[in-house]
C-alpha cells in the first residue's frame, strides 16, 4: 500500500481520515456514526442508514437519486449497521470511479462527496418526520433482516452464545435491534432519532482510493464544521476478562445437526502485542486448516462437521463453534478443551508456528486488496485505540514468540457453553 492513514478534525467529534493508494481506479467515502449500544435505542438507530440512503432535500425521490448515481458513472451507494464491542456503527458509503478515468474531466470526487454530505446532513425530513412510505418500506426491510438471522443456524448460535456470555454488557445487544421494537417506530420518532445521532455520535468519515481527498475533506468540513454537537468519546470496550463460572445453555429447534458454541475469555490484554499474541494463539488453536481443532477434532477424531475458533480483538472474546451429531456433544466438547490444554502446555511444532504466521501474514496482505477492506481495517483500529497499518501488524506477527503465544493461551478461561440441538434429543 502506497499511503498511510492520515486524519484531520473537521468539526466537534467529527474526524476526516484518508488513505491514498494509486493501484485503485475508484474512491470510497464512508460516513460512520458511532454510538453506544443501548437496548432502548438500538432498533431505532438501525433503521436510519436505510432511510438516509433513500434521498435528501435536494434529491428527495429515490428514482431521481438512482438516476444521479448513474450519471456519476454508475456510482454505488449503500447503508448498513455494524457492531464493534460496545458500539453500534451506522454507515453511509459511496464508491465512484476516480477523476482520472472520466470522459470529460468531471470532478467525481467532489460530486460524490457533495451527494454523500447531503444524504448525511440534509435528509428528506419534512415538518419533523421522514416520509411515511419510506419508513414503512424500511421497517419491513429491518424486520426481514432481523428475522433472517435464525435461518443461518451457525450465525444464530454464535450470536446467542455471545448474548448469554455478555449478559448485562452492551456487547450482548444485537446490532440490528429487536423485532418487538420495530413496530413502534414512526416517521416522527425516526426523525427524532436522526437528530440525536447528529448531536451525540462520534463521526468518522473515511476516504480510501487513488484520488486526492482534499475536495471531499473541504465539502465535509463545510457540512459538519458549523454544527453545535455534544458527541460521545470513543474508548476501549469494557468487558469481563476472566470467567467466574461456566454457564451452560441448551436451546431446542427442529434441526438435525446440532451447533455447539464455547465462549471463552482471554484475560487482560493491555498491549497491542498481547492482542496480536492472542490472535496468533486463536489461529493455532482453531483458525486455519492445519489448526489443532481442525486436524484433531474434525479430521482425526471425526467428532464434528466443522470446528473453528475466532478472536474478537475489540472485546477480547474467543468463540469456538462446531457442527456435531447430538450424540457426540460430550466427546466434542471434551476434545476441544483438551486441545486448548495442549496448547497451554506449549505443544506446538516449529512447522505449525511457521505455517500459522504465514497464513496470518497472507491474510493481512489481502486487506489492502479492496477499498472496503482498508476502510474496515482502520475503522477497527479506532475501536482498538491503535493506528497501525496491516504492514506493521505483519511485522509484529513475525516477531511474536511461542512463549508469548503460550502465555496468551494460559489466560484463556471457559465462560459459556451453548448447545443448539434438535427437539427430540435429550
Amino acid at each position: 500500500m502506497s499511503g498511510h492513514l492520515q486524519s484531520q478534525k473537521i468539526g466537534p467529534g467529527v474526524t476526516f481520515r484518508w488513505v491514498q493508494d494509486s493501484k485503485f481506479k475508484h474512491n470510497r467515502i464512508s460516513v460512520n456514526w458511532i454510538l453506544p449500544l443501548d437496548r432502548n435505542t438500538v432498533t431505532q438507530y438501525a433503521l436510519l442508514p436505510f432511510l438516509l440512503r433513500k434521498g435528501y432535500q435536494d434529491c428527495p425521490d429515490f428514482s431521481q437519486l438512482n438516476k444521479k448515481l448513474e450519471e456519476l458513472y454508475g456510482a454505488f451507494l449503500s447503508g448498513d449497521v455494524s457492531k464493534y464491542g460496545q458500539y453500534q456503527v451506522l454507515d453511509l458509503t459511496m464508491q465512484a470511479v476516480d477523476n482520472r478515468f472520466t470522459l470529460a474531466g468531471e470532478d467525481l470526487i467532489g460530486e460524490s462527496a457533495q451527494l454523500l454530505a447531503g444524504l448525511a446532513c440534509r435528509p428528506n425530513i419534512q415538518q419533523g418526520s421522514f416520509p411515511a412510505e419510506d419508513v414503512q418500506l424500511e421497517k419491513q426491510f429491518l424486520r426481514d433482516t432481523i428475522e433472517a438471522e435464525i435461518n443461518d443456524k451457525r450465525t444464530y448460535a454464535l450470536s446467542k452464545c455471545r448474548s448469554i456470555m455478555c449478559e448485562g454488557e452492551p456487547s450482548a445487544i444485537k446490532k440490528y435491534g429487536y423485532l418487538e421494537d420495530v413496530d413502534a417506530i414512526t416517521p416522527k420518532t425516526a426523525a427524532e432519532a436522526y437528530e440525536r445521532i447528529m448531536d451525540q455520535a462520534a463521526i468518522e468519515i473515511i476516504f480510501v482510493g487513488s484520488g486526492d481527498p482534499a475536495k471531499a475533506r473541504e465539502i465535509f468540513a463545510q457540512a459538519f464544521g458549523g454544527m453545535e454537537r455534544h458527541p460521545i468519546s470513543v474508548g476501549p470496550t469494557v468487558t469481563q476478562t476472566e470467567a467466574e463460572k461456566v454457564r451452560e445453555s441448551v436451546e431446542r429447534m427442529d434441526l438435525v445437526q446440532a451447533k455447539l458454541v464455547l465462549g471463552l475469555r482471554t484475560g487482560n490484554l493491555e498491549t497491542q502485542r498481547q492482542k496480536t499474541a492472542a490472535r496468533m494463539m486463536t489461529a493455532l488453536y482453531g483458525g486455519t486448516p492445519f489448526s489443532k481443532l481442525f486436524l484433531n477434532v474434525r479430521e482425526k477424531m471425526s467428532l464434528c462437521y466443522y470446528c473453528a475458533a475466532r478472536f474478537d480483538r475489540t472485546t477480547g472474546i474467543m468463540m469456538v463453534d462446531c457442527g456435531i451429531e447430538p450424540a457426540n456433544r460430550e466427546k466434542a466438547q471434551g476434545e476441544i478443551l483438551n486441545q486448548l490444554h495442549l496448547l497451554q502446555q506449549g505443544q506446538v511444532t516449529e512447522e505449525e508456528l511457521a505455517s500459522t504466521k504465514l497464513t496470518l501474514k497472507n491474510s493481512l496482505r489481502t486487506v489492502t486488496d479492496s477499498l472496503g477492506g482498508i476502510n474496515d481495517w482502520y475503522l477497527t483500529q479506532i475501536f482498538s485505540q491503535n493506528n497501525i497499518s496491516p504492514e506493521e501488524e505483519e511485522r509484529e506477527i513475525e516477531s511474536i514468540s511461542l512463549k508469548e503465544i503460550v502465555e496468551a493461551a494460559n489466560k484463556v478461561t471457559l465462560d459459556t457453553v451453548y448447545l443448539l440441538t434438535g427437539k427430540e434429543n435429550r
